[in-house]
């Protein structure tokens, strides 16, 4: 990804057309030789004329060829698929398209704090940071100086480790030059920034349990539904219309009478992952730190949509929030590229209106889906969310997302007891979520889900009444 660079606005005061303006060195060798020359004449003195004409003729022959274009400054960033703890590489460049060469260029260049620049290297110098710990300041931040000759460019070189998931700057990055050995430099030239996108690190998962119900015609879930498949599902009498292929002969000789092999359709099951972002806790540590419940949920949502997806499933994502993302169900890799940019979007938002009807409108989640919900149930509209699912007869599994770690406050005073007295009426509503058949589980990795999902596929056999 290149971004091109831009012009600085306008310093205080008039400029020279070309961006161009002198140095204090330039003024200082006009002034003294404009001194001596005044006090030779006025004194009659020629030695201060001599002595003035060396830094006249050094001016004059510094100024001989003066710059006419500015510097064109850019940023280079890897297209690759860059995950939370890999490596980050860009780059700084800094052309000269004048036919002068440039002295001196001081290149600068800001970068997100979650990508960790412990590697700078410009024109064979190279820049690391100390043991690479997470105190060290970053190398980035600092100016970078170099020579570029005419029709040439110069790049720094940036190395790092990507620390958090999400769309990370590189930039913006500015330079500025002195040519005419000092006497003149150019107004600074700042480029945009260059966005490189990490995607979450995927979280061991794995769930072996069956799918509460499934749709579709493809995918490794088999359905509880009768059909063509491979899986048995018991000897029945045969009845018109069953293939002859099917007839299992054992049993029929042994009754007497004609009976086929029942099997389960393959089918593929419907999984919506809900994201709630109404609330935010927890301070984020990065890839190897703490992790946040935005850092939890993300990472959560890539784990499962990778796991159903491998496996042939229809995977929807949707956002409890006031902006009410969503993103259509559908299969394969490309559904799973889709999942991961969409997650780097992902933000809290808090809302003073109930987002319900405007996540869940009419015709937007399949009866049979499996909805996993993500949330860290800080706000109370969040278990009502779950419940309404639930009393609408959804297969709900909702996900704990807030960090088990979470510290107290530190402030004197009722701080604490505010804070215990808080997480026994959350202990509460979690109860009566279960209490009400949502299934609450915190998330753990591999496994986390399989329990529930048998609990939910054993609900989803037995007989439903409907509501009059």
């Amino acid at each position: 990804m290149v971004v091109p660079a831009v012009s600085a606005p306008a310093e205080q005061g008039p400029e020279p057309a070309t961006g161009w303006v002198p140095t204090w060195a330039l003024g200082r060798a006009v002034l003294l030789t404009g001194l001596l020359l005044i006090a030779g004449v006025l004194l009659g003195r020629v030695d201060l004329v001599v002595l003035a004409v060396p830094f006249a003729l050094g001016t004059a022959y510094a100024l001989r060829r003066r710059p006419a274009a500015l510097p064109q400054v850019w940023i280079t960033t890897d297209e690759g698929h860059l995950v939370e703890g890999g490596e980050v590489t860009g780059t700084v460049t800094v052309g000269n398209p004048d036919v002068v060469d440039y002295d001196l260029v001081a290149v600068r260049s800001r970068v997100s704090p979650w990508l960790r620049i412990e590697r700078a290297t410009i024109a064979g110098a190279t820049v690391a940071s100390g043991a690479g710990s997470a105190s060290a300041p970053a190398v980035a931040d600092r100016p970078f100086v170099t020579a570029v000759p005419t029709a040439a460019a110069a790049d720094l070189e940036l190395t790092g480790t990507a620390r958090r998931w999400g769309r990370h700057a590189i930039g913006p990055a500015g330079a500025r030059v002195a040519a005419a050995q000092g006497l003149l430099v150019s107004r600074a030239v700042i480029t945009e920034p260059a966005r490189v996108r990490v995607y979450p690190e995927t979280e061991p998962f794995e769930a072996v349990e069956a799918m509460p119900r499934a749709a579709g015609l493809v995918g490794a879930h088999h359905s509880r539904r009768p059909g063509e498949g491979g899986e048995l599902a018991g000897v029945r009498v045969f009845a018109p219309g069953d293939r002859l292929r099917r007839i299992d002969w054992r049993v029929s000789l042994r009754a007497r009478q004609l009976h086929v092999a029942a099997t389960l359709s393959d089918r593929d099951a419907e999984v919506v992952v809900l994201l709630d972002v109404l609330a935010e806790a927890g301070r984020s540590g990065g890839v190897n730190g703490a992790a946040s419940v935005l850092d939890t949920t993300v990472r959560a949502a890539a784990a499962i949509s990778e796991h159903y997806l491998h496996r042939g499933d229809r995977v929807a994502l949707l956002e409890y929030g006031p902006a009410a993302r969503r993103l259509r169900p559908a299969t394969g890799r490309r559904q799973y590229l889709t999942v991961l940019e969409w997650l780097l979007d992902v933000r809290a938002e808090s809302s003073l209106h109930e987002p319900y009807d405007q996540v869940f409108g009419p015709q937007l989640l399949s009866a049979d889906a499996l909805v996993v919900v993500l949330t860290p149930l800080l706000d109370e509209r969040s278990a009502q969310m779950l419940a309404r699912l639930a009393r609408a007869g959804r297969f709900v599994v909702a996900v704990d997302t807030l960090p088990p770690d979470l510290a107290p406050p530190k402030d004197r005073g009722w701080a604490e007891v505010a804070y215990r007295l808080w997480r026994l009426d959350r202990d509460t509503m979690i109860g009566q979520l279960r209490e009400h058949g949502v299934p609450v589980v915190p998330w753990a990795g591999a496994g986390s889900l399989d329990q529930v999902l048998r609990d939910v596929a054993r609900l989803a056999t037995a007989p439903r009444v409907g509501a009059r």
